[in-house]
Parts: C-alpha cells; structure tokens; sequence
C-alpha cells in the first residue's frame, strides 16, 4: 500500500512513499504543495471593474469590493457611487500562510441603511502564480445561484514573493521531523493524525508570532479641520473623520454644524510593517436619514516620518476643500509576545527581577504610560459548543486588552482543545478588562462564536490557574465550555493612580450601538431608577419647605436667597428643512433618534451607577484613591488659604492652551468615574462558577467507575 501513500504533513515536509523523498521545490508556486508553511506576501492592485450589473433604480450601482482568504475578511476598498465602471487603482499587502487556499473576490453594491446587494463573486488561485512575478489578472464575475447572468469582470495586478526572504525549500529553514516516519507505514494509526495536527499547530504559531506581533505604535492626534467643504443647506456641516490603516479603522467623534471643527481625539494604531504604511484618511459629513456626504480624503506616508519624534502634518483634503491638523508619532513597539508554555518570562527568575524593578515604586516618573506587565497563559478549554456538522469544532482564541489583540493556534476537530500560549502585554491602564474570546475556524465564512470571558486587572489573582465559565456575547450569561487561564499582574500603583485621572482610552473596534427594544428598556429602567434616587432627594428638600425641622429649614431658606438670580431665557429656534422626505429617510430618522435615546439614556444612567458604585466599594481600589484624595485634599485646604488654590487652578486652566496648544481636553472628575463599573458591567464582570459534572475528565472518571 506504500505506492499510493500520499501522506502530506502540515509543515509541508518532502512526502514520504516507498522510502523516497520527492523533492517538491520548485520556482513556480503551481509546483510548491499545498501546505506550504513559510509566508508569502500576496501584493493586489484593485485596478477597475467594467460593465458590472446594476442594483440600484437609477440603472447605477454603488460598488466596493472585499477580498476574503479562509473565510475571512482581509480587505475592503471604498465605495465608487453611481458607475458601472468604476477605478479604484487601490493597493493591498496581504500575508499568505498557505496556498490552498483561494482568494475569493466578492463585488457588492453598497446601501445606506439596507443589506447591500450582491453583485458577483470570483476567486483567484494562488498555486497558480509564479513567484516574484507581476501578473494582470482579469476575473469573470459570477453569482452561484444564477450561472448564466453576465456581472462584468473585474482586473487585478498581483505578485507573490516569498516573506522577508525566508527559505522556501521543502523543510522550511527547519530540520525534518522524524516523528513522521512513524506514520509512512501505518496511514490508519490515530497518532499520524496527532501529529498532523502537531505540526500544522507550529505553522499557525509561527504564522501570529510574524502576522500578528506588531512591530510599533503609531499614535495620532486629531487637531482640528480648516476651512471644510459646506455639504449643508444651510451653509455648514456636522464633519466627521475615518481613518484606516489596514485591517485597523477609527472613527472620531462628529462636530455638529461647523466648518473649521476641533475634535482634539488622540488613538493608536500598531504597525505592523519594517517599512511603514499608508493611513487613508476621509472627512465626511453627518445626514440624519440619508447617506453622508463625502467631504474629502488624504492619506499619511508612513515610512516618510521618522521615529520617536512627533509630528504637526496639515493635510489637503483631495476630491473636496479644507485641511486636516494631525500630529503622528511613530514608536517602538510595546511589550507584547507570544510563546510556547515552556517559554515563560515570570518563572525565569532574572527577567522576573527585571520586571519588578521596572514597575518598583522608586521609578514613579519613568515613563508614566508604563502601568505594568500582564501574562496570560492560554492553557487549554473543555466541553466547547459544537459548531460543526461532524459534531466537533475547530476552536482558537482570541486574547484582548483595550486594542491589544493577540491569536492562539487553532486546534482542529476537538472540542477539548489545549493551546499552552504564554501571552505578554504592557499595561497602559490598570482599569482595562481583559477579554479572551473562543471562536470556530471556518474556511468558507466568518469565524463563529463559541464563548468569552472578561476579566478586570485588578480582580486577578497572580499565579492562580482558574476555569473560566464562557459567557454568550453580551456576557450576560453562560454558555458552553470552559477555558482555564493563569494570569499574573505586575503594576506600579501611583503610575495606576495618575493613569486614572486622564481619558480612557477608546477601543476603536467596537460595533456600532444598534437599535434593539430589549436594551431600550433595559435602559428605560435603569435611569428610572437613578430618578427615583432624585425624586426621594426631593422630597427631602421640599420637607424643608414644611418646616419639620425648623434649623434645617432656616439653612435651607438663607442658602435660596443668596443663590437667587434672575435669568433670561433664550428662544433659539432651529431653521427647518423645508425640503419633503420620503417615508424611508423618516423611517430612518426615527430609528437614528431612537438610537440617540437609547445611548443618552445608558450614559445617564451608567453616569448615576458608577457614583453609587464608588460608595459601594465595588471596585476598592479606585474607593481607596477616592479616599486618599480626598484627605489630601483636605489637607492642602488646611494649610493653604482656599482662594490661593483657586487663584492656581484659574491660572493653570487659563494657561493651558498656551503652554501646549494641542492639548486634549479633560475633566478629571469625570476619567475617575470612566473606570467605575456600572451595574450592567459588574454583571459581565461577575465570575460563573463553574459545574464540575461538565468537565469531560470527570465524566471518564465516573464512566470508568
């Protein structure tokens, strides 16, 4: 049966038949297997598209195009509106692990508010290239339901080139395993298929230690916009920016009815690339119930900045009018890795020492941004949700803190899996919740979601391995399967506390807030509540008025008179569009306002939780600082006249501009209760225990019994 041994191992070794290694290299990737476990990087220009199909009413389309490879999403270009033929001579860099598989190209017509439409799809075999070779590329559009329609073609330019120069030969730069000589021999041996998963698990580490380790920082800060370009009736607009540097998009905040806004927003975004990268830029402008205006675009060069220092650049938006004010600083790369069990930077007692020192109390002003260290040990889960047909699942682990976003191996068909990852991340906010989330590969769409677990900083216990129960998406409740973790926290505690006093930083891969009537009334209730705290408060006030303790009463009556201050009222009225919507644009109006009521009514309620919660030591460390700042407080006020504090604190609010311009503004009051849970995040927060008749180990022991 040796002759038609066709035995493939994950790493892409030499096949072994008969006691013969086939040399597989080859220049052409049509000759490379398929399991090739270098990288390649895959460069794609989308060039244009021509005679695609029209889905809109106007007998036009709006078209984008996504590239997707396993079923996921690695790039999407922007919206040509209103042509059939459009251009859009955009770039893409995409890192390729294997080449089997394709890479599937899918055109969609874009819709504000609806599902966009689906205009046709293509794929582009990469055993097919040849390497370090540009090749023009011209795709047939098709739709699988309807083989027979014409959707247009679509052309590409790409070149595959081996990653970073890496040897390409049939062992990988890597010494041949000897372990597979046990399994030339036996096919039907359960230990050949162990060790295929073995070696396929070290070409997927490998894989996220290059894919997915950023190799710097790049921080920006959104200034202001000059002179926009007017989108309104009225003569103004309610600009907004999005910024993208591949997979990594931020969107900032709108400025309501201006053409020179200030947004002061400050973001990072990590850098993946030796040699920089390209951020687009695009202004738009704000349309309660129709699609927003395109105001502009830009794009910032990366590799032209250099490093460690700050950068003002004043961009000119093309396609429109007006500049955009950034300031871009490129750094090195934060304390994030990603290793075997085995490598484990705590238990070497040097670098342990090492670590402690960093985050010691003696160097408080050494880097404030530097709170401290956190590892994550990825051990292994059980009892996982079956997300297959076959009844098993192909789990891997995403492991999150703030925009810190690292990936395990995946372990294929087993719902018990064991990863032994050891992750390392800098802690830049001791108030961050660590998220580690388990999803299913698939190779045909988007990953699906077995369970997650959030896990503040400041309730893990150092050194402790723990089973975490997972929770559906909305942490709200359990699901399925457990993951065990063992997390160590260092930290410098005054870094912590200073770190607490300014904004928080914003996770810039948050969905959307949508409409959705269960979390409408759930936050119908909460407020109700925070107003019956204040209805209760004024009845205590009015019994003032009723003079049932007359010395309150008194106090009460002197404390009116003095605050007593004629006002006048302003009658602002609003210009109204005369212009008639129909009835989809009010429809989408409704729902935007319904939105906006819904958010208003959660921040104003989380707003009334987080101060009860911070008498309530829900979180002791931030009720201790609350504590000392107070004594200090009260301490200055003793020694210190109260006029000659408000005499500096004017002064120093007055001078702010002047001594740094491009400050972002902050309310410290404020950042304090931003780390305070509210009630709804202290019940995500809360930790499941977990059953042990559900562990698969237990029911062995008590089957065998």
């Amino acid at each position: 049966m040796l002759d038609s041994c066709k035995l493939k191992s994950a790493c892409n070794l030499p096949f072994i038949c008969n006691k013969k290694i086939i040399n597989t290299a080859g220049t052409s990737n049509a000759e490379v297997p398929l399991a090739d476990p270098g990288m390649y990087q895959l460069d794609i220009t989308l060039r244009r598209g021509q005679s695609l199909a029209a889905r809109d009413r106007g007998g036009t389309s709006d078209p984008y195009v996504k590239f997707k490879i396993g079923g996921k999403e690695v790039f999407r270009s922007k919206i040509i509106h209103k042509n059939l033929n459009p251009v859009w001579e955009e770039k893409a860099c995409i890192l390729v692990d294997h080449l089997r598989e394709p890479l599937y190209i899918k055109v969609f017509d874009y819709d504000f508010g609806l599902q966009d439409d689906f205009m046709g799809s293509a794929f582009l075999d990469l055993t097919q290239l040849e390497l370090n070779r540009p090749t023009d590329v011209t795709l047939t559009l098709k739709d699988p339901h309807y083989p027979d329609h014409d959707l247009g073609i679509i052309l590409l330019s790409v070149i595959l080139t081996p990653k970073e120069g890496e040897s390409r030969d049939v062992t990988c730069g890597r010494p041949a395993l000897p372990v597979l000589g046990f399994c030339r021999a036996e096919l039907q041996n359960p230990y050949c298929k162990n060790v295929q998963f073995q070696t396929q698990s070290l070409r997927l580490s490998d894989l996220h230690r290059k894919s997915h380790l950023w190799r710097g920082i790049v921080s920006i800060t959104l200034i202001e916009g000059r002179d926009l370009k007017a989108m309104d009736s009225n003569g103004l607009s309610d600009p907004y920016v999005k910024f993208r540097l591949g997979h990594q998009k931020y969107k900032s905040k709108i400025m309501p009815k201006t053409l020179n806004p200030q947004w002061r927003e400050q973001f990072d975004f990590h850098l993946y690339e030796e040699r920089g990268g390209v951020i687009d830029i695009t202004a738009w402008d704000k349309d309660a119930g129709k699609r927003d205006d395109f105001i502009g675009r830009c794009q910032v060069d990366l590799s032209a900045l250099s490093r460690e220092q700050t950068h003002k650049l004043e961009l000119q938006l093309e396609e429109g009018e007006g500049h955009l004010v950034l300031l871009v600083t490129l750094t090195a790369s934060a304390t994030v890795s990603i290793s075997d069990l085995s490598v484990n930077s705590l238990e070497d007692q040097k670098e342990r020492e090492e670590i402690l020192k960093r985050y010691s109390p003696l160097r408080i002003f050494h880097n404030l941004k530097d709170v401290g260290f956190l590892q994550v040990k990825v051990i292994r889960a059980e009892g996982l949700m079956a997300a297959d047909v076959t009844g098993k699942s192909d789990p891997f682990c995403v492991v999150e803190l703030n925009n810190d976003r690292l990936l395990t191996h995946t372990v294929y068909k087993n719902l018990n899996p064991e990863w032994n990852k050891v992750f390392t991340f800098n802690i830049k906010d001791i108030h961050s919740v660590l998220e580690v989330t388990v999803y299913d590969e698939d190779r045909d769409r988007s990953a699906d979601f077995l369970g997650k677990v959030a896990i503040p900083l400041l309730s893990i216990q150092n050194g402790e391995q723990k089973a975490y129960v997972l929770k559906n998406k909305q942490l709200t409740g359990p699901t399925k399967g457990v993951i065990y973790l063992e997390i160590d926290v260092i930290f410098n505690a005054v870094k912590a506390s200073l770190r607490t006093l300014i904004p928080k930083e914003q996770k810039y891969i948050e969905e959307e807030n949508r409409l959705s009537k269960q979390l409408l009334l759930r936050n119908f209730i909460r407020m109700k509540r925070c107003v019956m705290v204040l209805v209760n408060a004024a009845y205590y006030v009015n019994s003032c008025f009723d003079w049932d303790s007359p010395p309150r009463s008194l106090a009460a009556f002197v404390v009116v008179e003095d605050m007593l201050e004629d006002e006048e009222e302003e009658d602002d009225k609003d210009d109204k569009d005369s212009e008639k919507k129909g009835f989809i644009n009010k429809i989408y109006a409704i729902q935007e306002v319904c939105v906006s009521v819904q958010n208003i009514l959660d921040e104003v309620a989380s707003f009334g939780e987080r101060i009860k919660n911070t008498f309530n030591w829900t979180v002791p460390f931030l009720s201790w600082l609350a504590i000392v700042a107070l004594c200090v407080f009260t301490a200055i006020l003793y020694c210190i006249p109260l006029r000659y504090i408000v005499l500096v604190w004017g002064i120093n609010k007055f001078t702010k501009k002047l001594r740094s311009p491009y400050a972002i503004d902050n309310n410290e009051l404020l950042d304090f209760l931003s780390r305070v849970p509210s009630d709804v995040q202290v019940v995500q927060y809360q930790e499941l225990k977990p059953d042990p008749s559900h562990s698969p180990y237990k029911r062995k022991k008590n089957n065998l019994g």
